[in-house]
């Protein structure tokens, strides 16, 4: 396949992507615009089409005398059980929360308000259970990955938040999401800020608690601007 970048021009950072009923599905940043979270859907991951917003109602979002760069934050896209669910953060609220929805073309949900500070969240489905992860404190103040098991229903804890993971040594670590691949948990997250150093790290566990260790092949995947 031949494409061209960028694949979808315009205003549309910090993409998410999940499959799900043999297509794909991406959600962007929208900051302090409403409607929120523009929706795309595609069959091949190059040719997109814009399918609606997710947070399309005045009470999924506190959008009210947001500065510009406020507002939400990053949002992740995840798919289980016939449900969509969109996770994120409200950057000038700091409030994370996602909404869902069994109807990709009709509305979500009223938001899910989970009980932890940080940014850049994202959602594990492992078999009965559901992890929230993102970056910030835990319950006992160490930085770094930080993750609880939730109740999807309610966005309840029931787990205390935990530090796994405090990166490969880069600095300003975010951005962090878990993938189950056979009989091992990969946490991949950005190091190094948005500065020549920055990076995607990769680490492995056997279990979702760690402990996690660099990826033997892919500890360092560096983005590299150009000099010229």
């Amino acid at each position: 396949m031949q494409y061209k970048n960028p694949i979808v021009k315009g205003f549309y950072p910090d993409p998410s992507v999940c499959f799900a009923n043999d297509k794909y599905y991406m959600v962007c940043s929208s900051f302090q615009y409403f409607p929120g979270v523009p929706l795309f859907e595609s069959d091949d991951l190059v040719n997109w089409k814009q399918i609606g917003h997710v947070l399309t109602r005045k009470s999924q979002v506190a959008l009210d005398k947001i500065n510009s760069s406020g507002g939400v934050f990053a949002p992740t896209i995840r798919y289980s059980n016939g449900r969509f669910y969109m996770v994120t953060t409200n950057d000038t609220t700091h409030k994370n929360f996602y909404v869902y929805t069994d109807d990709i073309y009709g509305e979500w949900s009223e938001p899910v308000e989970v009980d932890r500070d940080g940014i850049d969240p994202s959602l594990l489905f492992d078999g009965d259970k559901v992890y929230f992860l993102n970056n910030g404190t835990d319950d006992q103040g160490e930085g770094g990955v930080i993750q609880c098991e939730i109740n999807i229903e309610t966005g309840k804890k029931l787990t205390p938040a935990k530090c796994i993971w405090k990166g490969s040594g880069g600095r300003y670590i975010e951005s962090p999401h878990m993938y189950k691949i056979g009989k091992y948990y990969y946490l991949m997250a950005a190091e190094g800020g948005t500065e020549y150093g920055h990076m995607i790290t990769y680490a492995q566990s056997d279990s979702p608690w760690g402990k996690f260790e660099n990826y033997p092949s892919l500890s360092y995947t560096h983005l590299t601007l150009p000099t010229t």
